[in-house]
């Protein structure tokens, strides 16, 4: 099965202020997801800020993820956020890329 990493959604911006949970659905990749984690990456280095940008957990209804909420981001900054999860015994994992606005 050959599924694309990067979600549809391109060229994300949040602003600095706002504090958002994102969406997947899984469709794509399979149903009934499970073992979901959700891990925040930082600039072209992907430094791992999941403590700070990322409060809360992931949560499941039925094959669409919702993602902890981002919040707390550096105004010029790029984010990578990658979820991975479980379908049909598989390990599965995606992301999309945020850019910080003020």
């Amino acid at each position: 099965m050959s599924v694309r990493l990067q979600v549809k959604e391109i060229d994300l911006k949040q602003g600095v202020d706002e504090e958002i949970a994102y969406t997947l659905t899984t469709t794509p990749w399979g149903s009934t997801p499970s073992d979901v984690a959700v891990t925040a990456y930082e600039g072209s280095s992907f430094t791992v800020v999941t403590s700070t940008v990322l409060s809360g957990s992931p949560s499941i209804n039925g094959d669409v993820i919702t993602t902890p909420v981002v919040k707390s981001l550096t105004a010029g900054k790029a984010y990578r956020i990658e979820i991975k999860f479980t379908v049909g015994g598989n390990i599965m994992e995606c992301y999309f890329e945020l850019e910080a606005k003020r």
